[in-house]
């Protein structure tokens, strides 16, 4: 693990020094600061990978530590340490940017579990910047995805791993996730790149018209073939074909994509010779494939073929630390489009937009935007721009008693839900919740958790 530079923010004088020691132990450089005006002098002149960050300390307190930080340096991680273990506490410091809390007394475990999760993001946010600077110098930009989540930095990551070789890419994902865009930077990052590529939606059209989409035909192959026609097999030749929705393929033209897979050679309908084409599979589908194939509506040898390389898109509500990013990008972008001199979004709609859980994901955020940015009349974006605003302010009023429980009781109970839901198998428990196996296992054994 990458050693961090940590900054202890503590009023108490035997718990900073515990903590001091024991992070010194694991090898991390470690300062301290009593109170929170010392420490926003100490982030201004040093550089820190991690801040634990005291919530209840004599003068500033935690939050208002952490907005100073924020503004000093957006990239720095923050934990909040706390003795008042209520949601708000951990909603009002998750809210201004800190990545999570522990509580007091700080158990020294938990502490190395949550310090070693950050220092595996540094790593990816450093590789990921490096892979930057490479594509920078290739020409190669992958500026339509926008992410900063350390999961998104680590599936860029792969893709640049996998665009070098002409091995078939699975992408899977919710409709609107952005499969196409991924499509197209696997392809942009290998040495096709000059060569094109060419896009297929496979459930757009009919069986007999995908066919000839796909293999193109020969005169007179059916009636209204009044011509030769060159399929999109050909027309990608020596690039990329991607066969977007292609779980709506029909047993027949699997067929044809399997023996193409196999022997690299296509055929027009209304012909029986054979052509070589070069062309690398990038296929993608919003449906679950393994299901389809134990249906038997689609073919097993096909889909391990297609799969040699499977890469999972997440949906936005799983990658909430990348909405701040878009939700700025597509303003910006939109308002530039539409001639239009917005300065931001009230705090309100930011705040609306943040806790949204996007069912039709990036795309229907992308349409959201554009929306607002259209319809305002103001300098900043409002509730009054925004489609949903009254199903979220019901929301967030029917949710107020829920926030007085505290948060071991909640997080007992979303674990034990887990579990039950994973049959007892930690490793499928450990990703409904979105933690590590380590942090899961801890849990259940600070939890008492057995069955």
């Amino acid at each position: 693990m990458r050693k961090l530079n940590i900054l202890i923010v503590e009023d108490g004088r035997s718990q900073r020094e515990m903590l001091r020691d024991f992070l010194i132990s694991e090898g991390h450089r470690v300062m301290e600061a009593e109170n929170g005006e010392t420490a926003i002098k100490m982030v201004l002149s040093n550089h820190f990978d991690l801040i634990l960050l005291d919530y209840k300390m004599p003068g500033m307190d935690g939050v208002e530590v952490l907005k100073e930080v924020k503004k000093i340096n957006h990239e720095i991680d923050v934990v909040i340490i706390t003795a008042y273990g209520t949601i708000e506490t951990a909603v009002e410091a998750i809210k201004v940017g800190a990545i999570d809390y522990i509580t007091k007394p700080v158990e020294l475990e938990e502490l190395l579990i949550l310090v070693d999760r950050v220092s595996e993001r540094r790593g990816l946010i450093r590789e990921n910047e490096l892979l930057k600077q490479e594509l920078g110098k290739q020409g190669v930009t992958a500026e339509k995805i926008i992410y900063k989540s350390a999961q998104m930095v680590e599936l860029i990551n792969m893709a640049s791993r996998v665009a070098a070789s002409r091995a078939s890419v699975l992408i899977q994902g919710e409709s609107g996730t952005g499969k196409e865009l991924l499509a197209r930077l696997i392809h942009q990052l290998s040495p096709r790149a000059n060569k094109p590529i060419v896009v297929v939606n496979c459930g757009a059209l009919q069986e007999n018209l995908l066919e000839s989409e796909l293999f193109g035909h020969e005169k007179g192959a059916y009636t209204g073939a009044g011509t030769r026609r060159i399929g999109r097999f050909e027309e990608a030749d020596g690039g990329t074909l991607f066969l977007d929705e292609i779980g709506e393929l029909s047993p027949a033209i699997q067929v044809k994509l399997l023996r193409f897979l196999q022997e690299r050679e296509i055929s027009r309908l209304g012909s029986n010779a054979s052509i070589s084409v070069d062309v690398r599979i990038i296929s993608a589908t919003n449906r679950d494939l393994e299901a389809s194939v134990r249906e038997g509506a689609f073919r097993e040898d096909l889909f391990y073929r297609l799969k040699v390389v499977a890469i999972s898109l997440p949906p936005l509500r799983e990658r909430k630390e990348d909405l701040p990013a878009l939700l700025d990008h597509f303003l910006e972008k939109f308002a530039k489009e539409n001639g239009k001199n917005i300065r931001g979004m009230t705090s309100e709609a930011r705040d609306l937009l943040l806790k949204y859980d996007y069912p039709g994901n990036v795309r229907e955020l992308v349409n959201i935007m554009e929306r607002a940015v259209v319809i305002t009349r103001d300098d900043y974006v409002t509730v009054n721009d925004l489609p949903f605003k009254n199903d979220l302010f019901a929301e967030a009023q029917g949710n107020r008693g829920f926030l007085r429980d505290s948060l071991e009781d909640l997080e007992k109970r979303l674990i034990t839900e887990a579990m039950i839901k994973a049959a007892d198998n930690q490793t499928r428990a450990s990703e409904i919740l979105g933690m590590s196996e380590r942090m899961l296992r801890y849990k259940l054994k600070k939890y008492d958790l057995k069955n």
